[in-house]
């Protein structure tokens, strides 16, 4: 027998040893996993312990239909059998230590206000969180404003990599193949986005789904599936659809003076000492997020498009700052987002300069057309305004939700009459 084949004997013995152990009640043990997730309880599981920290896990889920393997107690001088899927580029995370505060992050940012710092603080939380929602944290500035180096620091605490920022993928399979081999995906100096990628990322955000024909096959699917955090870095805003901007965190980031600038490999070496320390005060507070949140009867007044997130960063701001600071902080710059946004849309900011002469306009998207022509022409390039009727409605129906953050409500009626601009 080949090595390879004892090898795999080896396991299939161990395998059914544990399955018949599974069904002695005396010879399993019982663990429970706390999920995190509002309204979701905690999962029981049934294990029978193998040697060199190996386990063969029952969930207690329904009919005991789903058996995985995992790792507790490994011994580093031993080695052990768990085979993990590592890619090459995959970077090893520094042991946590205690005593640390997230405070120690800000001397390796380029933040222009404390409120960035909040936001920046919790997107990081919600990268620990496992399946998402995540937000999309896009960050913008000037040449030299130290937006990639803001991006690396930030991904090397959560998800350290030999190339930490890349460039955008060429289309959907290839950033659906990068977030199945990475867990935070961090895109970096962006021109702009195409509508095929935001539509993406969108989905990325949320969990999405691709599928692919597998190789050699005529009716077989090869699945990529996830739900990752997401990080993008440009001059300029490059976010521009609405529904994007509403999964968004959206910072700025301001020049950095002569005086203030420091040699790089000065700012990584004070970084890398202080690493551990700032990771091991996110798991501290993510820790305390887990304890509030199982209990946590409070509900906000309103819930923006990230519900489970602002749950979530709500119930472990108190480890760090006062309760409310999140939400302030959070909806400000959800405003601010949106206000861009509509100023860089033409048909958005056309909606609202007509609510601001007339408060209210009906009318047909043919005659909305027209009289905004003339308007675009002279605030934007024409290539940006609908060329026809139909277009323009699907563009009204994108923008509704960001005009009505503003007290702007656009309504389509049966008869295909529309008002698209009534102030409320």
């Amino acid at each position: 027998m080949s090595r390879s084949s004892e090898s795999v004997a080896a396991l299939a013995a161990a395998l059914a040893k544990a399955q018949a152990e599974l069904v002695n009640p005396e010879k399993s043990l019982t663990a429970t996993i706390r999920t995190g997730r509002p309204g979701e309880g905690d999962r029981t599981f049934r294990y029978a312990p193998l040697a060199s920290g190996l386990e063969i896990v029952r969930k207690t889920l329904g009919q005991h239909e789903i058996a995985t393997v995992q790792t507790t107690e490994i011994d580093r001088s031993a080695g052990t059998p768990v085979r993990f899927r590592r890619p090459a580029e995959m970077l090893p995370i520094p042991a946590p230590e205690r005593g640390g505060s997230v405070e120690a992050l800000v001397s390796f940012l380029n933040l222009p206000c404390r409120n960035d710092f909040v936001l920046i603080v919790a997107w990081l939380l919600a990268a620990l969180r496992f399946g998402g929602p995540y937000p999309l944290l896009a960050i913008s500035g000037e040449q030299g404003s130290a937006k990639t180096v803001l991006s690396k620091v930030l991904k090397s605490l959560v998800d350290p990599n030999v190339a930490p920022v890349r460039a955008p993928a060429r289309e959907e399979r290839d950033l659906m193949i990068a977030a199945n081999n990475g867990y935070l995906l961090a895109f970096d100096n962006l021109s702009g986005l195409s509508f095929w990628i935001s539509d993406a990322l969108c989905r990325l955000a949320s969990g999405g789904s691709f599928a692919v024909r597998q190789l050699y096959t005529d009716d077989e699917e090869v699945l990529f599936q996830a739900a990752r955090p997401i990080l993008l870095n440009g001059i300029e805003d490059v976010i521009s659809r609405p529904d994007l901007a509403d999964r968004a965190i959206v910072l700025t980031l301001p020049p950095i003076d002569q005086g203030r600038r420091r040699p790089e490999a000065e700012l990584w070496r004070e970084f890398e000492m202080a690493r551990p320390r700032i990771l091991g005060a996110l798991l501290d507070a993510a820790a305390h997020g887990l304890r509030s949140l199982s209990g946590f009867d409070r509900r906000l007044e309103k819930l923006p498009r990230m519900a489970d997130f602002t749950l979530w960063a709500t119930a472990c701001e108190t480890a760090l700052w006062p309760a409310g600071t999140f939400a302030r902080t959070y909806e400000a710059n959800r405003r601010a987002a949106i206000e861009s946004m509509i100023d860089a849309d033409p048909v958005a900011s056309c909606v609202r300069e007509i609510v601001a002469w007339s408060k209210s306009w009906i009318g047909t998207a043919a005659e909305l057309l027209s009289l905004g022509v003339g308007y675009s022409g002279d605030r934007f390039s024409w290539r940006k305004w609908p060329k026809n009727p139909r277009a323009l409605a699907g563009r009204l129906r994108r923008v509704q939700t960001p005009l009505r953050s503003l007290g702007i409500e656009i309504v389509f009626t049966v008869k295909g009459k529309q008002e698209p601009g009534s102030s409320k």
